[in-house]
């Protein structure tokens, strides 16, 4: 998977990308964040939709993230929430659901509104990691486009 070479366009990453992850477990932020990280992502963190929206549009100049993973199930903002959120505001940053609550329905209608992959907890590392890149595939594609 290459890498993005321009900071003028996407700001100074490292790595592979940078993803956000929006999670109220900090247990499962921090297992996200080390698994990530160690397969070349710069991982941000938030503990629910609320802090996630502050934090990407905080300051002068909006936060570039490559991709979302978020749960669902989460105080203040939740993750339905969320998703719509960024699915409106940021059309090309791919999202994966990452939740405890396996509901095939709900997964069946996150996919057709264009999620890149519905994860169900505890998701191993690698299922992670492919989710991840695969998300990533997307966004490379959108830009593309």
């Amino acid at each position: 998977m290459s890498e993005y070479k321009s900071d003028l366009l996407f700001g100074a990453l490292t790595g592979n990308g940078r993803i956000l992850v929006i999670d109220d477990e900090s247990s499962v932020r921090t297992v996200v964040r080390m698994t990530l990280e160690k397969a070349g992502y710069d991982v941000l963190e938030a503990e629910d939709g609320e802090q996630a929206i502050e934090a990407i549009n905080t300051g002068e100049n909006r936060l570039v993230v490559d991709a979302v993973i978020c749960d669902i199930r989460m105080p203040k903002i939740n993750g339905i929430e969320a998703i719509d959120y960024f699915q409106r505001e940021y059309p090309h940053v791919p999202l994966v659901i990452l939740t405890g609550y396996p509901e095939t329905e709900m997964a069946v209608s996150f996919l057709r509104k264009g999620v890149a992959d519905y994860l169900v907890k505890p998701v191993d590392a690698e299922r992670l990691r492919d989710a991840v890149e695969k998300a990533m595939e997307r966004r490379h594609v959108a830009w593309a486009a």
